[in-house]
């Protein structure tokens, strides 16, 4: 009989549950996730199941992989989807986990390719940069209606907040310099006009499946490609869903300079304006395009030319 397990990860737990009915709570530390990987391996699940947390459960994938147990991180919307479908509307970590469980023997989660180490790092860089970003920007926007009273405490908060930025900003361009690995990604990445730092390092931070997947398939992943809305004569517009927040927000400022200064992504652009698609419609679709460009250089190990390599 096949065994499947679901683990609902918290901060402090973890919620483990067995396609056979077996549910126990365990830690969510070292002497506890040390202790799950042995059970786990004594027991030889197919498949292991766990939702993405924001972090909480890294560790834990990281020492189940490590010990060859087959787990996969899974995003926590499709596991929503999956319990209403089945009429499972409460909500507990062991419910939860139970649902997980039920995931994996139906669903059967691909593997998705996992950071290594230097591009945890590197992640960990980028998002505290896009935290920055944010705070930065809710200041300037709060010193613009601010009494001018305020306004010394206001310019202190914005110029040390500018100043942590320019250091990370630095320590993402190092730790890329430095890396044997990463270093040709970031060269090929910037080689295409207005592909700059921000975008290189969002890219190998958050989409280590860039150049190994079809052109369809990573625009489906980052969730720059439109999904059809129709039902009998009805014709919805269609619109993109889901994917890669944090990279499409990234893509979307590159292609903001694209449009102006890359001359074949520029022309692209304006032909859809001229054939009547919106502004919005049309920034996507170059968006798309950029990563598709972005996607098949890095397959190739080409740096970017024009006409560019034609995506596989």
């Amino acid at each position: 009989m096949e065994l499947f397990v679901g683990i609902d990860v918290a901060k402090a737990t973890l919620a483990v549950a067995l396609s056979t009915g077996e549910q126990w709570d365990c830690a969510n530390d070292a002497d506890g996730i040390a202790r799950l990987r042995e059970r786990l391996l004594a027991a030889r699940p197919v498949l292991v199941v766990l939702e993405a947390t924001g972090g909480y459960e890294g560790e834990l994938l990281a020492a189940l992989i490590g010990a060859g147990i087959e787990a996969r991180r899974v995003n926590p919307r499709d596991v929503h989807h999956f319990a209403r479908a089945r009429g499972q509307l409460a909500k507990t970590d062991r419910i939860d986990a139970r649902v997980l469980a039920q995931f994996a023997e139906c669903m059967r989660p691909q593997a998705r390719a996992l950071p290594d180490l230097e591009r945890e790092q590197l992640k960990a860089l980028v998002t505290r940069r896009s935290q920055l970003v944010q705070m930065l920007t809710a200041e300037r926007n709060r010193r613009a209606q601010a009494p001018r009273w305020l306004g010394k405490s206001l310019e202190r908060t914005i110029r040390g907040l500018a100043r942590e930025l320019a250091v990370i900003d630095r320590e993402i361009a190092e730790r890329l310099d430095r890396s044997i690995t990463l270093k040709p990604l970031r060269d090929l990445i910037t080689s295409v006009p207005s592909a700059g730092p921000v975008l290189s390092a969002t890219l190998i931070a958050r989409v280590p499946e860039l150049g190994q997947l079809s052109r369809r398939q990573i625009a489906a992943l980052i969730g720059v490609a439109p999904f059809t809305r129709q039902s009998g004569q009805w014709r919805g517009h269609d619109m993109i869903f889901g994917g890669r927040a944090p990279v499409r927000a990234a893509l979307y400022m590159a292609v903001l300079s694209a449009v102006r200064y890359n001359p074949p992504l520029r022309a692209f652009y304006r032909r859809l304006r001229a054939r009547g698609k919106p502004a919005k419609v049309a920034l996507t679709a170059v968006m798309r395009k950029l990563l598709t460009i972005l996607n098949a250089m890095l397959k190739h190990h080409s740096p970017w030319s024009a006409p560019c390599p034609t995506p596989a």
